[in-house]
Order: C-alpha cells, then sequence, then structure tokens
C-alpha cells in the first residue's frame, strides 16, 4: 500500500520523536500503524493529534478533533465576484468557506508550491463561523485556538514549498502556546524568530503597563532550505562621496574575539599606511610591504586583552582591493585604523519591527480608504504584510493567507508586485514587476456591519476596488482610488460546496459537480480518468463538527 505524503511526514515526525527520546519505541511503532491504516489523511492527523505527548515542549491542551461523513467538500467557480483585467497577469484566488476544507481542497493542485504562508488566527471572542459556533461556542478559549490551529497547521506544512516560510501574528497572552504548537509541528530546529511587531506606538493611557506590541512568529519548513531576503533601504544616506557615488565604510578588524591570532593566524598581519598621502574623504593609501612612503605599521587592535584579526586574509582579497576599497583612516585615539568601502544599500531584517507604517491605525486608515467604513477593530497594517512577503518571497512566489479578513495579504501582494515596476529593477526583465500571486482563504461569517457576509461586503469589495478601481455595482466614489492608480490583475472567487460520496443521480454526482478544471487541469479525456482523479484525491475533503 502506497502512503500519502501527509501520512509518511505523520510517520517520520513520529520517528523522529523516537530520536529525541519523546515517545517509547513501542509506542511509536503503534501510532505509526494507526496512521498507515487510516481511511485517510484527516484520520491519520487526528490520530497524531491523540497520540501526542507534548512533552518535547510542556505543552498539553484538550484537543477537540473534527469527524467525517459522507460529504465530500469541493471548489465552486463564483462567477460573480470573479472578475479579469489583464490575460498577461497571473491569476489570483479567493476561497469562500471554512478554512479546513479550503486546504483540503488547495492540497489537491498545490502540496509543495507556496512558498510564503501568512496567517493571523482569531485569538479573541471572534467568530469562526459554523466550526466556532457548533465546537467553541462562538468563544476561543486557548484550548480551542490551539485545536482549531493544530490540523490545520498540519494541513498547511503540507502546502509548503520545501524552501517555504510560514508568519503567524499572535497577542502577547497567546504567543508562548502558539509558539509551543509551532514546534511541535513545524519542528524546533525550524523555528526563525518570534518578532516584536510595534503595532501601537502610544499604548493604552490606563492601567498598568501600556502595550506597545504583538508577535510574529516565523517557521521554516526546513532551516536549511530557506533564505531570506535583506531590505532595500530606500533613503539610505552615506557620508562619503567617490567618483563612484556614495558609501560607507567599515573597519576591516572582525570585533567578534571568538576570531584571534591564535586559531586564526591567517588573518593576522600589518598593513602600511602613507601618513602623507590622504585624499578629501580622510583616508590614507596603505600597501602590503613597508617602504619609505608606506612606513606606519597598523594591525588589527587588542580587544578584551585578546588581539584580534583582519576580516580578510592577506592573499585572499586585499592585493587586488588596496587602494579601491581598503584605505586606512585615523582614529580617535591618535593612531590608525584599516576601514573598508562599503556601498551596501539593503539591510537584514532586525527583529524588532518597529516602523510608524506598521501599526494598526494605518491598517484602519487603510480600509476606511477603500471601503468608506471600518469593519475590524485592529486591522493589520498593508505595510507590515508586505514587509514580511518582502522578506521572504521570490518574484513568482504563491503567498496564502487561510485567515484573509480584509484581504490585506491579497493588497501587500500586489504593492510588492507594482513596486518593483521601475527601471533597473533587478527582477523586472521587462519593466513589469513581480508576478506573486495570492490565495486567500475566509469565511462568509455575517455580522450586524456586514449583513452580507464578511467575504461580500468586505474581502471580495477591497480587492475589486483596489484592482479595477471600481466597486462590483460600477460606482467609484472611494478615497483610496483618489490618490492611487488600480492594480489591474485577475481574480477568481471560489465556494466550497458539498455532495454525497454515494451520490449516483446523473449530472449530481462527484464526478459530474467536481471541475477539475478549477484544480489546475485540463479536462478529463474520459469519465474513467475523471473518477480514477476524484477517487484518490477527494476522500479527504469530508467534515463533520463534533
Amino acid at each position: 500500500m502506497t502512503l500519502s505524503k501527509v501520512k509518511q511526514d505523520l510517520i517520520a515526525e513520529i520517528d523522529k520523536r523516537v530520536e529525541d527520546h519523546v515517545l517509547e519505541p513501542s509506542n511509536a511503532e503503534l501510532l505509526s500503524k494507526l496512521i498507515a491504516q487510516a481511511d485517510n489523511d484527516n484520520e491519520a492527523i487526528s490520530i497524531a493529534a491523540l497520540g501526542t505527548t507534548y512533552k518535547r515542549t510542556g505543552l498539553h491542551f484538550d484537543k477537540r478533533l473534527e469527524r467525517l461523513t459522507h460529504d465530500i467538500r469541493y471548489f465552486r467557480k463564483n462567477e460573480k465576484l470573479s472578475f479579469y483585467t489583464d490575460n498577461n497577469k497571473p491569476v489570483n484566488k479567493l476561497i469562500i468557506g471554512d478554512n479546513y476544507e479550503a486546504l483540503q481542497n488547495l492540497l489537491v493542485q498545490y502540496t509543495g508550491a507556496i512558498d510564503v504562508i501568512y496567517i493571523d488566527p482569531p485569538y479573541g471572542k471572534d467568530s469562526m463561523g459554523e466550526f466556532a459556533q457548533t465546537n467553541y461556542q462562538n468563544a476561543i478559549t486557548r484550548d480551542n485556538l490551539l485545536s482549531m490551529l493544530y490540523p490545520r497547521l498540519q494541513l498547511a506544512k503540507q502546502l509548503l514549498s520545501d524552501s517555504g516560510v510560514i508568519f503567524c501574528s499572535i497577542d502577547d497572552k497567546n504567543q508562548a502556546y502558539v509558539k509551543c504548537l509551532f514546534d511541535e509541528v513545524f519542528g524546533e530546529r525550524n523555528f526563525v524568530a518570534n518578532s516584536i511587531i510595534i503595532n501601537n506606538r502610544g499604548g493604552r493611557d490606563y492601567g498598568g503597563i501600556a502595550v506597545q506590541h504583538e508577535y510574529l512568529l516565523i517557521y521554516a519548513k526546513n532551516i536549511f532550505g530557506y533564505e531570506l531576503n535583506e531590505i532595500e533601504e530606500s533613503d539610505k544616506k552615506f557620508d562619503y562621496q567617490d567618483d563612484e557615488g556614495g558609501f560607507n565604510l567599515m573597519e576591516l578588524r572582525n570585533r567578534n574575539v571568538k576570531f584571534n591570532s591564535q586559531n586564526r593566524p591567517n588573518l593576522y598581519y600589518p598593513f602600511y599606511l602613507n601618513p602623507n598621502s590622504v585624499d578629501k574623504n580622510g583616508l590614507y593609501q596603505i600597501a602590503l610591504e613597508p617602504s619609505d612612503d608606506f612606513c606606519v605599521e597598523v594591525r588589527p587592535a587588542i580587544s578584551q586583552g585578546i588581539q584580534t584579526v583582519w576580516r580578510w586574509g592577506k592573499e585572499e582579497k586585499s592585493r587586488e582591493n588596496l587602494n579601491k576599497v581598503i584605505f586606512g583612516k585615523a582614529n580617535q585615539n591618535g593612531g590608525y585604523m584599516i576601514v573598508q568601502k562599503y556601498r551596501k544599500t539593503t539591510k537584514m531584517q532586525r527583529s524588532i519591527w518597529d516602523e510608524k507604517e506598521f501599526v494598526n491605525e494605518r491598517g484602519s486608515e487603510m480600509v476606511k480608504e477603500i471601503l468608506g467604513y471600518g469593519v475590524f477593530d485592529y486591522p493589520k497594517s498593508m505595510w507590515l504584510l508586505r514587509r514580511a512577503i518582502e522578506l521572504s518571497s521570490k518574484p513568482d512566489s504563491i503567498i496564502l493567507d487561510f485567515f484573509a479578513g480584509s484581504g490585506t495579504t491579497g493588497h501587500a501582494v500586489l504593492d510588492l508586485n507594482r513596486s518593483e515596476e521601475k527601471e533597473g529593477d533587478l527582477f523586472a526583465e521587462t519593466n513589469n514587476g513581480g508576478n506573486r500571486t495570492f490565495i486567500l482563504c475566509q469565511m462568509n461569517e455575517k455580522t450586524e456591519t456586514t449583513p452580507n457576509g464578511i467575504v461580500y461586503d468586505v474581502t471580495a469589495k477591497r480587492l475589486k476596488r483596489i484592482m479595477t478601481g471600481e466597486c462590483y455595482d460600477g460606482t467609484k466614489d472611494f478615497e483610496w482610488i483618489k490618490k492611487n492608480k488600480p492594480y489591474g490583475g485577475n481574480l477568481d472567487v471560489y465556494e466550497i460546496d458539498r455532495v454525497a460520496d454515494f451520490e449516483y443521480t446523473e449530472g449530481k454526482s462527484p464526478f459530474d459537480v467536481i471541475d477539475e478544471t478549477l484544480y489546475g487541469l485540463p479536462r478529463f479525456a474520459t469519465l474513467q480518468e475523471k473518477i480514477d482523479w476524484v477517487c484518490t484525491h477527494f476522500s479527504n475533503a469530508r467534515k463533520q463538527l463534533d
């Protein structure tokens, strides 16, 4: 029997727990057998969850699982909400319905293909639609939050590419518990960062401590296979100028005292400086050998009683860069130091994300400019999500958000693509910007402010307005369009429908209603091909709420 990719990964994780001395081998063997014999991937995930003791992280919670029915869930296109503006641009997707079912259906086409996932799960008393009302009494307690996230993260892990990254926004009260859950699902070894996001610069002005931040958990699918991008500093200022433009200076000495003349003797050698040859930037010519002109010897300084070394070897790069990027410079002590010209205009992202555009207030303002009214109390700033995507994506990446809310992630993808529409851009061979695409999933919850549901009244409406410049009714009277050009692009909107797996009525059977073209496939040539495909991929798409 050939095991599915989900089952193989679950069993591999069980084996890893044996290696880490978390599970006894006999218990692991039984769990692996049960997972292998499970009827489908959903059942396998439930077995893995019940068999997890969380000894590795110390995390315990009362697990609430989902049981199966005879309904198959599948994508049905919503022609009314879908729209297209440019056949030369890729198609983005918005899925209406329970994100658990959406993730199951996405696995049919996108297993191992998603490069970036961002989620902002509900960790207050937000409704999760049918799932919340039935299972959680519409109040997301910590056990419920973790139980809800566990199977979804397992499916999300299958969707991530080997170089993929997942981001999760979480508040101060829940971040420790959610981090433990991420450690269990993605592995502690794949933890990248737990960044602090300054989302409220002022904080409240009453009570004990004014909370100004939340967290952004970042995990890689494979810590050895991912690579984050550096951030362009558009307002970078240089202290020095030469014929090639601006530059700054970096000391050539290695400031890490772990590297010293004892263990890195090849990096310890003298430069010789000409004290009579100084340019307009206050830099002195240097040489590797002494002479009448080059008579001042300069070696790496002693720090903490340890003889430090250079960052470059004598034969490796110094000769070819002498008096091109390496110079001498006077230091504050009346002596000299060796420096390197530094023209870099990018920087690594810091662990504290503190920019004025990242605050929640910017998210609220933007939603009001687009829709004319506010919907969520604390919508994320588009600029915050754009930074996360900028860090972790390539120009053709697929970005997924399965708690889409107002659609901020989709907006961020479109804006980042546009930012690359400039002359000389590294990725824009035809100067038409990035081609990232987004997939958003959102339950169409109905509230007093969204009588038609969040997707109809907020998510789809926002995307329609910023992409086409008008709403579905053709109106264009919103503030955002007065200051911005529509992004263009295409959007397919799917809803999740259901059909009983024992339905055989002509025209209503699973083989009739499931459309393979919505999963990236051409029409099947024969009915048998269609039957084989449905039976292979849709045995998992069933769920009933306990």
